[in-house]
């Protein structure tokens, strides 16, 4: 264990229990080794990112890009001497001295963001989903690998100790091999009404086109994309599949080691022309590994949706949670509740005495600062976050083709039996806002 990891025993990844500990450590911190980082992003989950990686006293906010003037507030009271940028295009112009950046905006900026950043050879976090399509969490991935980049997708649950066990747990055969997972998410992030038709006035100090960034131009509706229903649209988010699947499929990505679907299909009906679908069911199968059946399959759900009855009895007379998974293997099953604390749970007589192993919680973002620093590596670089990013987008992608097998071809970039499908695998990005390599 490292000594980040030993100094760092964390029952949640919040950087509110990580205070204490981590400012004693780093109080002598040298300027020589100081992270001078940058924002893009000021609020709300940005605002998250920089108060956790803040707890380092090697971390030092030099500048942030926020386009909406009235949420720099908590910045400007904290960081008095940070400068502030609207386009985020001209903070990495004028900032040169700039080791590292957490992207932490829409979905839709993530890598075009991200990209322009790892240009200039700069550390990147980037919160989840990595990317809004297949097409960028492949290029920033080779790209990352290529140049040699400290790399971490903000998932910060993959360093908590629920996590952590159920890969364990999997790979430890404890459950056998697994022939199905089931993982469901009780959030709603869609939308089956049309787009309003009306044009509102931009509020003072909100700078809509760079809001919009690499999406194509349209008016400002009030309420309907900022600061959080972009969520729900088709241009700017993930819906809920990839707001929580980078998260609750984790582990079970991890613990598998399935890699690439070969086959993706999605059963109930798709998004409308501007919004994702409330209520989606997506089966993936995968090619058999050393902890799986051959083949093996992953079923997701979310919105009012769950797996079905013969799933959910397994569990027993325990509530189903709201987030979670079922896993089911050739001599148990596990339940692992998210929202819940505690461990997963093992279910069956068999486990009745059963001891969990001794494993803890990491600091997610402390451990991506260390590494910068030289002292190990980051558990969900783009090495492993990109690929987790392609599986949950190409769930994404397959409920905008409802009842239809799709074949994915991974090396290719391509689905071998759905032309149609193709064109969602990349995106075309608006003029001057394009990012070399994507």
């Amino acid at each position: 264990m490292s000594r980040l990891t030993r100094r760092t025993l964390l029952k949640t990844t919040t950087a509110a229990f990580a205070v204490p500990m981590v400012w004693r450590w780093h109080a002598q911190a040298a300027p020589s080794e100081t992270i001078r980082h940058a924002s893009f992003g000021a609020n709300g989950m940005a605002w998250s990112d920089i108060t956790a990686l803040s707890a380092s006293k090697h971390f030092q906010l030099v500048a942030v890009a926020e386009v909406d003037e009235s949420r720099l507030n908590k910045v400007k009271e904290r960081f008095p001497h940070c400068k502030v940028y609207a386009d985020y295009r001209e903070l990495l112009e004028k900032e040169k001295h700039l080791d590292a950046v957490n992207v932490s905006t829409p979905d839709h900026m993530h890598a075009p963001i991200a990209m322009r950043a790892m240009n200039r050879g700069l550390h990147v976090y980037v919160q989840k989903p990595l990317t809004q399509t297949v097409h960028e969490a492949r290029r920033l991935t080779e790209v990352a690998a290529a140049k040699k980049l400290i790399t971490q997708m903000g998932i910060q649950v993959h360093s908590a100790r629920k996590h952590k066990l159920i890969v364990r747990l999997i790979q430890d055969g404890v459950i056998g091999r697994v022939k199905e997972v089931h993982s469901w998410s009780g959030k709603s992030w869609g939308d089956k009404a049309p787009k309003p038709n009306r044009s509102d006035p931009v509020p003072a100090g909100f700078h809509w086109d760079l809001w919009l960034g690499v999406a194509r131009e349209r008016p400002f509706i009030r309420g309907y994309y900022h600061p959080g229903e972009w969520r729900k649209r088709l241009d700017f988010g993930t819906g809920t599949f990839g707001d929580m699947g980078c998260h609750i499929l984790d582990p079970v990505f991890g613990a598998l080691g399935v890699g690439h679907p070969r086959l993706i299909r999605s059963e109930l009906p798709g998004p409308n022309d501007y919004n994702w679908s409330l209520d989606v069911q997506v089966k993936y199968v995968f090619p058999g590994t050393k902890f799986t059946t051959d083949p093996v399959t992953l079923t997701w759900y979310n919105g009012s949706v769950r797996p079905p009855r013969e799933i959910v009895q397994l569990i027993g007379s325990r509530e189903l949670d709201s987030q979670g998974s079922i896993v089911v293997g050739t001599e148990g099953v596990l339940y692992s509740p998210y929202n819940s604390g505690g461990d997963p749970i093992l279910i069956g007589e068999q486990f009745r005495d059963f001891r969990m192993p001794d494993v803890h919680s990491d600091n997610h973002y402390l451990q991506w600062l260390e590494a910068i620093r030289g002292h190990g590596q980051p558990s969900a670089a783009f090495g492993y976050a990109g690929p987790l990013t392609e599986l949950v987008l190409l769930g994404c992608l397959a409920t905008r083709f409802p009842k239809t097998d799709l074949h994915w071809d991974a090396k290719a970039l391509k689905f071998t039996n759905h032309d149609p499908a193709n064109a969602f695998v990349r995106k075309e990005y608006r003029k001057g806002f394009e990012a070399e390599g994507l």
